[in-house]
């Protein structure tokens, strides 16, 4: 698999969502590094060198008007990274039903809105790629993040259904599954939790945001043309087998 500096690029115009931080903003600073024209989604602090875009992709109306700036300034999105996400953790006897919900709400039913806003245009275009940021946890589970979890896994069946309806126009759509990455969310783990999960990782380590961004930025090269409805897992090994 190619590294992000060796895949060719046309200069695209990529749209990733929570691009502010994060493994997003790897993945912006990827995709611009490769010459594309890259927009990302915020919901409070932008950042410099994108056009960054307030989105908050729970609001059908905040979805339409970012996709709207992009396509006004840059042009109709060709690659879209579905990214945006949040976490309500808790054990499910005590978890709120509004805790479960704005987790769907956001981190699933948000990627059905940028999905279908893009979607038209890559149709009659006759191109474009689709990438949806999972989690393992999305395959393996994991206590205490069963609102997460479901998010993750329902990206899943999304992903290989809407790569059957829009296949033949040669848009794909793929899924990345991340496993514990190096971020600000990870860094605040405590330090005997930390070793506790790397204890289970096969490669004996956290991953770093570049290395999601590189599986990120092939999945919309040409190279792979042929690859739709795909789960590549990003997780040192840690769910293997899922």
């Amino acid at each position: 698999m190619a590294d992000a500096a060796e895949v060719e690029t046309s200069g695209r115009v990529v749209l990733v969502t929570g691009g502010n931080r994060g493994i997003g903003l790897s993945i912006a600073r990827a995709f611009a590094a490769m010459g594309d024209r890259v927009a990302v989604t915020h919901r409070k602090d932008p950042v410099e060198g994108f056009l960054s875009v307030r989105c908050d992709v729970t609001s059908i109306a905040d979805v339409d008007a970012a996709f709207a700036e992009v396509e006004a300034v840059l042009g109709p999105v060709e690659v879209l990274v579905a990214n945006a996400g949040i976490t309500r953790d808790g054990l499910l006897m005590q978890m709120s039903e509004e805790a479960f919900a704005s987790v769907i709400d956001t981190n699933l039913i948000g990627t059905y809105r940028v999905a279908k806003r893009a979607v038209p245009k890559m149709i009659r275009s006759r191109r474009g790629r689709i990438i949806l940021i999972s989690s393992v946890v999305g395959l393996s589970g994991s206590g205490g993040q069963t609102n997460y979890a479901a998010s993750k896994a329902g990206l899943v069946g999304f992903a290989r259904s809407l790569a059957r309806e829009i296949g033949s126009r040669k848009v794909t759509v793929n899924v990345v599954a991340p496993g514990f990455v190096e971020t600000d969310m990870t860094a605040v783990l405590p330090e005997a939790r930390r070793k506790d999960i790397v204890a289970q990782i096969p490669l004996q380590r956290m991953a770093d945001p570049d290395e999601v961004a590189g599986v990120v930025t092939w999945l919309a090269s040409d190279a792979a043309a042929y690859v739709t409805g795909a789960v590549i897992p990003v997780d040192g090994g840690l769910g293997m087998g899922h």
